[in-house]
């Protein structure tokens, strides 16, 4: 699990709490123009705490699902987590009726969404094009 600061294209490993606040305090000392935050559970299950040390230390940050801009993340770009489980659900459906799990397909996700938080945009100073703004899938205000 990393978290990569975009300035000076560090990793910065964290698999704790406590780990993700340090990684933070170090993005601030260089000054890092940007983050992204990459899928991962561990991390999804701490997204406040990692929207929040953002807003904190005033860094731009991209996530790969949309849950980070629903609770206050700038951006995100990925798949579709409910889409994911309801995948899941529908394989384990199949397994439960006889199916064997090697016999199922591979799926990958079709679908990708873009979504943009405003609110946080303007907290951050940022101007958002009218361009991006039209190529966002959701605009959270």
């Amino acid at each position: 699990m990393s978290l990569k600061g975009f300035s000076l294209h560090q990793v910065v490993k964290a698999s704790t709490s406590r780990e993700i606040n340090a990684a933070f305090a170090t993005f601030a000392r260089p000054s890092v123009d940007a983050l992204f935050v990459g899928p991962d559970g561990f991390f999804n299950s701490r997204r406040v705490q990692l929207v929040l040390l953002a807003a904190r230390y005033m860094i731009p940050a991209a996530y790969a699902v949309r849950e980070y801009p629903d609770a206050g993340g700038l951006m995100s770009y990925g798949t579709s987590l409910a889409g994911m489980f309801r995948q899941v659900g529908i394989y384990t459906g199949r397994i439960l009726k006889g199916a064997k799990p090697a016999d199922l397909p591979v799926v990958q996700s079709s679908k990708f969404e873009f979504v943009l938080n405003l609110q946080t945009a303007r907290l951050l100073g940022l101007d958002v094009p009218a361009t991006l703004l039209a190529r966002a899938d959701e605009v959270i205000e």
